[in-house]
């Protein structure tokens, strides 16, 4: 029941500020971005071709007329067409969203598996060398720009020791892609019976999932340890230990259960920035997600594809943060109560 209330509370809260975010990404992207008008006509074009492509696309309209259309538009499913692919943006948004989860879904498990038992470890050793080891991990992780992390795994990786594939996206440029089924190419080599396919695939995404999970996993380590310390300093564990309780048991059936709500909240924020599209690390990478579209968008003074990705961004948090309250309330009873 209290599950309940919460999704309807929530979910009543999705329209405003949907709504909201539409409003101010409208008015902002065509009040400070350049005219695309400029950019796809030739430069010798005349004031009135000029005047009649602004026509074509709705340019020459008040700003409030262009709204109301937008959103009219927008209740029916349609994020509009991109003025640089000429396509509708949901179908572009569609077509690279499988490249940003494939990526995203493999740097979380990356970040995760690595930055929650680092953070265990450092707080079950306090003060001592593990401690300072993942103190200097989660400093470096944080105070590297991610950018920067992609660079020089590029450099060693594909420059120096050509061990691995560079910037060239998903696949080798001579390959091509396999019949498309699920949009993942793991999955989809594998279901067209390629494993010469999907060896290259997987070497693709190493260095990019590399580079996603370092970035998110210092955070997630950082997060993990100080609420695990707290949790240890606590009075129920001093209680569980005086009882005669293993190890195993109070770090992770006691500490681990009660310190995973901020580290849960945390994950809410990674989730939305990896699905969002990381879009320095796909710009660096070359890699064809809803991120690199994002840059594209704002390269090319596309606002409507940028409009698509910001509604498409902001209601990924939206929805992200509802689950994140869910789980709350099966992990923790007092929420229930």
């Amino acid at each position: 029941m209290v599950l309940f209330r919460v999704l309807l509370k929530r979910i009543f809260w999705i329209i405003p500020v949907a709504f909201g975010v539409v409003t101010i990404t409208f008015f902002t992207t065509r009040l400070f971005n350049g005219d695309p008008i400029e950019l796809y006509a030739p430069t010798e074009a005349s004031t009135e071709i000029l005047e009649m492509l602004r026509a074509d696309l709705g340019l020459d309209e008040p700003l409030s007329m262009q709204f109301a259309r937008y959103m009219g538009d927008l209740l029916q499913g349609d994020l509009g067409t991109s003025f640089s692919t000429g396509n509708p943006v949901m179908a572009d948004l569609t077509s690279r969203l499988p490249a940003t989860l494939e990526l995203g879904i493999l740097g979380l498990i990356v970040a995760v598996v690595c930055g929650v038992p680092l953070g265990v470890m450092a707080a079950v050793n306090r003060e001592r060398w593990p401690d300072f080891l993942m103190r200097i991990i989660a400093l470096i992780g944080m105070a590297i720009p991610q950018f920067w992390i992609g660079l020089i795994l590029l450099m060693v990786f594909f420059v120096q020791l050509n061990w691995l594939p560079g910037p060239v996206g998903r696949l080798p440029l001579w390959v091509d892609p396999p019949p498309v089924v699920t949009g993942f190419l793991l999955i989809d080599t594998l279901l067209d019976g390629d494993l010469e396919k999907w060896v290259q695939a997987l070497r693709a995404l190493v260095l990019p999932t590399i580079t996603l999970g370092l970035c998110t996993l210092a955070p997630i380590a950082r997060v993990t340890r100080s609420a695990m310390v707290e949790a240890l300093q606590s009075d129920y564990v001093r209680t569980a230990r005086a009882m005669g309780h293993g190890e195993r048991i109070v770090l992770f059936q006691y500490c681990l259960r009660n310190a995973l709500m901020p580290i849960i909240t945390l994950l809410g924020g990674v989730i939305g920035f990896i699905f969002g599209g990381a879009v320095l690390i796909e710009a660096i990478f070359g890699w064809p997600g809803v991120g690199q579209y994002a840059l594209q968008a704002i390269q090319q003074s596309d606002f409507v594809a940028l409009q698509g990705f910001v509604i498409y961004a902001s209601l990924l948090y939206i929805l992200t943060f509802l689950v994140v309250d869910c789980l709350y309330i099966l992990i923790d009873p007092r929420v229930r109560a």
